[in-house]
């Protein structure tokens, strides 16, 4: 008689959960999820969604118009996370928007003005990011999805959560200190970095590191705590600003390369 097989450890459920949970894409067979301490392996996650916009990049690149790649691409973020997070950035704006209200405005299913325009802002942002960074749009694309996917880790470690009953409570009910939730962070960091380098590109992979560590502070500082909502205006306005500053950053330095010589 077979024994039945053994049960996945703790953290590849918790794997499986964000993958489920961070994504679209098709569940794991064969592994029961689990949904206790996902958050840390939303950078994971954000490497391979990052990786797949960045193959779209590359097969669009020089086939169709740069406009419509920049748009195609920017739909595919969207789509493959069920605009999840792009929905928590535009209640978290019409938060921000309502005074004392916050709270009530941030569960209202209805989008205001002001989560209207932060999600033109966003696609703005990171449009123009794109257009300029062009050849080197693949690199920043996954930078960009995992520092803004570390921004919400820092927003727990340092913020109590804003409701007594919220569905992304669960993040600090199992939380186990930065120390240790940053853990699998190190590691993919650990291995992305020496890519970096490898890709000639070491200046720039570093843009999203202040993103990802000043706006979780600032919009805590505003809400005066944080949500699920907010959770995903990190991961949003972390992932724009990182592109932009890549992109910036990239034409500080060409334009510097000839004065320098």
């Amino acid at each position: 008689m077979k024994r039945p097989p053994a049960p996945a450890p703790a953290w590849l459920r918790d794997l499986a959960g964000a993958w489920i949970f961070y994504s679209v894409l098709p569940a794991w067979p064969g592994i029961q999820p689990r949904f206790e301490r996902i958050a840390r392996f939303a950078p994971w996650v954000g490497l391979v969604l990052g990786g797949l916009q960045a193959l779209l990049w590359g097969l669009l690149q020089n086939r169709v118009p740069l406009l419509a790649q920049v748009a195609l691409v920017l739909a595919a973020a969207l789509l493959l996370t069920g605009g999840l997070h792009m929905d928590g950035a535009m209640d978290t704006a019409d938060g921000l928007a309502a005074g004392e209200r916050l709270l009530e405005a941030m569960e209202d299913s209805r989008v205001g003005a002001s989560g209207a325009q932060a999600l033109a802002l966003l696609l703005l942002l990171r449009a123009a990011g794109l257009a300029i960074l062009g050849p080197l749009a693949p690199a920043g694309l996954v930078w960009a999805a995992v520092w803004g996917r570390l921004a919400p880790l820092v927003a727990m470690a340092r913020f109590p959560y804003l409701r007594s009953e919220g569905s992304a409570g669960f993040h600090r009910r199992h939380w186990a200190g930065l120390v240790l939730e940053l853990l699998p962070s190190w590691l993919l960091l650990a291995l992305l970095l020496p890519l970096s380098w490898l890709w000639h590109w070491p200046p720039l992979v570093l843009a999203g590191l202040l993103p990802a560590l000043l706006v979780p502070l600032a919009l805590g500082r505003r809400l005066g705590g944080h949500s699920g909502d907010s959770y995903g205006a990190c991961v949003e306005w972390v992932e724009a600003l990182a592109l932009l500053l890549s992109a910036l950053l990239l034409v500080l330095l060409r334009s510097a390369g000839p004065a320098a010589g």
